[in-house]
C-alpha cells in the first residue's frame, strides 16, 4: 500500500522546512528505518527516516525546495503500484516530457543552448524557487535546459541560462510559465557559456569575486536582526567590574575541582549563573514584549548565543535561576554541542527571556550586542583588561555591554541591573553563599 512522507513539524514555530539532500530517489528500494532526504528548519538540521518499507514511487519537491511542514514529500509504496490518485494530473505531465535518452543527452551537455519548442497542453515542470527566479530576473526560458528529476527546471537552470546571457522579458517569461506556444527562430549562442562563465578569472583581475546565496539560516538571522534595529529603539550601557574574585575561583575550580566534576566550568558559566540570580529581580528585563503586551517571566530562561558553521544560534538554559553553577556549566555545554552538531530542536531554541553573547575569548573590550526579538534586553560579556587603580595597584576588569529596548526598559531600571550584576561578580563567592 502507497503512502505519503509528510514533511515533520519540528517546533510549534516551524511553518516550513528545505530539503538540502536526498539520500533516496524515486525508483530506490527503502526500508523501515532508512534515511529518506535531509531538511533544515531556520534554526535545526535533521534527517527523515522512512516509517515504512517499499520503494519510493513519487517526489514531490528536490533539493533546494521549501517544502510547507505536513505536506507531502514523496510516497512509498510497491513497485507498480497505481498512484496517479495521490499524485493528481502529475503522472499525465511526465508523459508529455520527452523520452529518457533526450533528458540524459539534456544532463550530458547543458551548456548548450537548448531549441524549446511547445504544443498546445504541454506542462512546464518547474520548482518553485526556479519559478519565483525567472519571474524576477526575465530570463530567456527558451534557452533554459531542465537538469532535474523527469525533466524539472531548478534554480541552478535558471542561473546557468543567466550566466550565459540569456535574458528576455517577466511578460515573455509569464506567457511561457502560462503554457502559450513561444516559437523563437535558433540563434548563435553568446560567447560565454554556462561553462565558460565558471572558469576562474585571471590572476591580475583584482576585481575578480565569487558569489554566494545566504543559507537559509543566515537568511533567518538577516531578518530577525533587522527587525530587532527597525522595530526597536536600543540603547546600550557599557560597565566594568573588577575581576579578580572570578578568576580567582576559575582558577580554584581548575586546580581542585575535578574531584568534583568542576573542572570544567569556565567563565561565561559563572557570568550565566550571576545573570540568573540577578534577573528575577528586574521583571521588565526578564521579559519578551509581543504585538505592545508585556510578557514578563515567572524564571530566567537565558538563552546564550553559540557560533557555529551555519550561523548563530541562540539555544536557551530553561529555569537557569534554578540550577546550580555545575548544572549550568553542564546544560551549557550540552546546548552548544547541539547547535554546532544542528541536533537541537527549534523548541529548545525559542522562549528565551533574555540573551548573553560572550565575545571576551576573542579579545573584544566593547561592543553593542542586538537584542533577539522579542526579548527586550541583552547582555554582551567583554575581554578582561589590565586597570590602574587610585592606589596605584593594577587589577583585572571584565567589560559588560547591556543592550536594552527603551520602549519597554527605562534608563534607571537598566542601569541598576548592570550594576547589581557587576557587584554580583565581584563577590562571586559571596553569591555562591545565596
Amino acid at each position: 500500500m502507497a503512502n505519503f512522507v509528510i514533511m515533520p513539524r519540528q517546533g510549534q514555530s516551524v511553518e516550513s522546512c528545505i530539503i538540502t539532500t536526498w539520500h533516496k530517489k524515486v525508483g530506490d528500494e527503502v526500508k523501515e528505518g532508512d534515511i529518506l532526504f535531509s531538511y533544515e528548519t531556520d534554526k535545526s538540521a535533521f534527517d527523515e527516516p522512512s516509517q515504512f518499507t517499499g520503494v519510493i514511487l513519487h517526489s514531490f519537491a528536490e533539493e533546494g525546495d521549501v517544502v510547507d511542514c505536513l505536506k507531502p514529500v514523496c510516497i512509498v509504496g510497491e513497485a507498480g503500484e497505481d498512484i496517479s490518485a495521490m499524485v493528481g494530473a502529475e503522472p499525465a505531465a511526465e508523459a508529455a516530457e520527452a523520452p529518457a535518452e533526450d533528458a540524459k543527452a539534456e544532463e550530458a551537455a547543458p551548456a548548450a543552448a537548448p531549441e524549446v519548442t511547445k504544443s498546445e497542453g504541454d506542462r512546464i515542470r518547474i520548482s518553485p524557487r526556479a519559478k519565483n527566479l525567472a519571474l524576477k530576473t526575465g530570463v530567456d526560458m527558451t534557452k533554459v535546459a531542465p537538469t532535474g528529476p523527469h525533466g524539472r527546471i531548478i534554480e541552478r537552470d535558471i542561473n546557468a541560462a543567466l550566466d550565459a546571457g540569456y535574458v528576455a522579458t517577466t511578460a515573455l517569461v509569464e506567457d511561457f510559465l502560462a503554457g502559450k506556444v513561444i516559437e523563437t527562430a535558433a540563434e548563435e549562442a553568446p560567447a560565454a557559456t554556462p561553462a565558460a562563465a565558471s572558469v576562474a578569472a585571471p590572476a591580475d583581475d583584482f576585481r575578480a569575486y565569487t558569489e554566494t546565496p545566504l543559507t537559509n539560516v543566515r537568511k533567518v538571522i538577516a531578518k530577525a536582526m533587522h527587525a530587532s534595529l527597525s522595530e526597536m529603539a536600543q540603547l546600550t550601557l557599557n560597565s566594568s567590574f573588577d575581576a579578580t574574585s572570578l578568576l580567582a575561583y576559575r582558577k580554584l575550580l581548575k586546580e581542585k575541582g575535578e574531584a568534583m566534576g568542576l573542572s570544567k566550568v569556565t567563565l561565561n558559566d559563572m557570568v550565566l549563573y550571576a545573570v540568573a540570580r540577578i534577573l528575577p529581580n528586574y521583571p521588565e528585563i526578564n521579559a519578551n514584549l509581543v504585538d505592545n503586551n508585556f510578557r514578563t517571566f515567572a524564571h530566567a530562561n537565558i538563552g546564550m548565543a553559540v557560533d557555529t558553521d551555519r550561523g548563530l544560534l541562540v539555544p536557551v538554559i530553561f529555569g537557569a535561576d534554578t540550577l546550580s553553577l555545575a548544572e549550568i556549566s553542564a546544560k551549557a555545554k550540552s546546548l552548544a554541542g547541539g547547535a554546532r552538531e544542528g541536533g537541537l530542536s527549534p523548541d529548545e531554541m525559542s522562549g528565551g527571556s533574555f540573551t548573553v553573547s560572550n565575545l571576551g575569548s576573542l579579545g573584544i573590550e566593547s561592543f553593542t550586542p542586538v537584542i533577539n526579538p522579542p526579548q527586550t534586553a541583552i547582555l554582551g560579556v567583554c575581554c578582561t583588561t589590565n586597570r590602574l587603580k587610585a592606589d596605584g595597584t593594577v587589577y583585572p576588569a571584565m567589560g559588560l555591554s547591556l543592550t536594552f529596548d527603551h520602549r519597554a526598559v527605562d534608563g534607571a531600571p537598566a542601569a541598576k541591573f548592570l550594576k547589581e550584576l557587576c557587584t554580583a561578580l565581584e563577590n562571586f563567592e559571596l553569591l555562591l553563599a545565596k
